[in-house]
């Protein structure tokens, strides 16, 4: 979300890139209620159909994982997770994929390779295809999440209904609150959304009071996140070992994992272009896609099935033994899904790089305390997920959020933020995990 406030539908403060000129006006002036009650239902409304989009779709693809995956193996007498049927599953999953991207109106949207959180918006006729493709990547095993498709499709249908809506209103006011609402509904919680508006918004210079600017999105945000609570219930936290007073050692512990985490990121990102650059001249999605299930198997065979999908499940295993696995076994988990991901983003398959991110750091952190015991399991998860979202996502406070959430500790904060301060150091001004047309990484 690259974006700042303006007054376009009444009581909404919105978004657009563009920074006020004018460096001599007053001190912003607070905005009356009048203004900002009419912008309540608008944002709710988006708010709660951004949400069941999101578990309409989750819903339907573990449905269709349950069949995939169990069902249809238990049938024909074959182990689910065996290596053959994980071959089968994901070069299927790459054809399925492939077919839609080929003939679906649209081609099931832009490269993934080129989107991040901050969607475009797209035509109608576009989003039942990128729906089918989603669904078809989040219940086949690639290693990605439903966050960009997600946001993409929500934005779009908000733009679509709203200004039919709300003829007056411009293309700008609805995709704030879209977006806005899918990110509470995805984290289940409207500070993530409030994080990432807040992030958007620094150096800018706003029209009108912070809070004013937030109170529509906040809205959105607040109803996507309880729609989803209310329908789903999801949760984050890990139950790992119970977290205390943090001490010296975990303090060296955090300040360590944490870099160690940002610099294993960074190796995919800077691999991004060329891996993409490697698959893209294939040049046919019919070509692109099957290849890549098939790279994808070879992975899954390497790292076993917690390696595939989206990984939160797949943490949440990990996290009830944390010592139910060697540090060798860790590592090669933690390898083997960036990999996954780097793979699975380059080649064509829709979806999301934050989940997956987030169990290649979960995987590392307790590789750290297999190897070394002294490095607590909260400690460890959550300064290597701070480290790997901080080079993935470039997006400081959504990282801390989420690696905070996994411990659900207050303890964790205070070194999570000193953490955050050397790993930080390590990406910033570095290459994006996001490609411009011509293939070359975003800065």
């Amino acid at each position: 979300m690259r974006c700042k406030p303006v007054n376009d539908l009444p009581g909404l403060p919105l978004y657009r890139v563009r920074v006020a000129q004018d460096s001599t006006q007053q001190a912003p002036s607070a905005a009356p209620a009048r203004a900002l009650l009419p912008a309540v239902v608008p944002a709710l409304v988006v708010g709660v159909v951004t949400s069941l989009v999101l578990v309409g779709v989750s819903t339907a693809a573990e449905e269709l994982q349950d069949v995939l995956w169990q069902d249809v193996p238990d049938a024909l007498g074959v182990g689910g997770y065996s290596v053959p049927w994980m071959f089968v599953m994901l070069l299927a999953t790459g054809i399925a994929v492939g077919l839609v991207v080929w003939k679906a109106p649209g081609h099931a949207g832009p490269d993934p390779a080129t989107t991040g959180l901050d969607a475009p918006v797209l035509p109608p006729a576009v989003l039942p295809g990128l729906l089918l493709a989603t669904a078809f990547v989040l219940a086949g095993g690639p290693s990605l999440g439903p966050e960009n498709p997600i946001i993409a499709v929500n934005v779009s249908l908000a733009v679509w209904a709203g200004l039919r809506a709300f003829p007056q209103t411009q293309e700008r006011s609805w995709v704030a609150l879209a977006e806005a609402g899918t990110i509470g509904a995805l984290f289940g919680t409207p500070v993530a959304a409030a994080l990432v508006i807040s992030e958007a918004l620094a150096g800018q210079r706003i029209k009108g009071r912070l809070w004013d600017s937030l109170f529509a999105p906040l809205a959105a945000a607040g109803a996507g996140a309880l729609t989803t609570s209310l329908v789903s219930r999801p949760s984050f936290d890990l139950h790992l070992p119970p977290f205390g007073r943090p001490g010296w050692g975990d303090l060296l512990a955090s300040l360590v994992v944490a870099p160690v985490g940002a610099l294993l990121g960074m190796c995919a990102v800077y691999a991004f272009p060329y891996v993409h650059g490697a698959f893209r001249r294939l040049r046919h999605p019919m070509l692109m896609l099957p290849v890549g299930g098939l790279v994808l198997g070879a992975l899954a065979a390497l790292g076993g099935h917690l390696t595939l999908f989206k990984g939160l499940d797949e943490i949440a295993e990990l996290a009830r033994d944390p010592d139910g696995w060697s540090a060798g076994e860790f590592a090669t988990m933690t390898v083997v899904k960036l990999a996954a991901l780097l793979v699975a983003a380059s080649c064509g398959f829709r979806g999301g790089r934050i989940f997956p991110a987030v169990f290649v750091g979960t995987a590392l952190g307790l590789c750290a305390h297999a190897l070394v015991p002294g490095v607590q399991p909260a400690v460890g998860v959550s300064a290597a997920v701070l480290g790997i979202l901080l080079a993935v996502t470039r997006q400081g406070w959504v990282s801390l959020f989420v690696a905070a959430v996994l411990v659900a500790s207050p303890g964790i904060l205070a070194l999570l933020c000193v953490a955050s301060l050397p790993a930080w150091l390590l990406v910033t001004g570095r290459p994006l995990m996001q490609l411009r047309e011509d293939g070359t990484a975003v800065r």
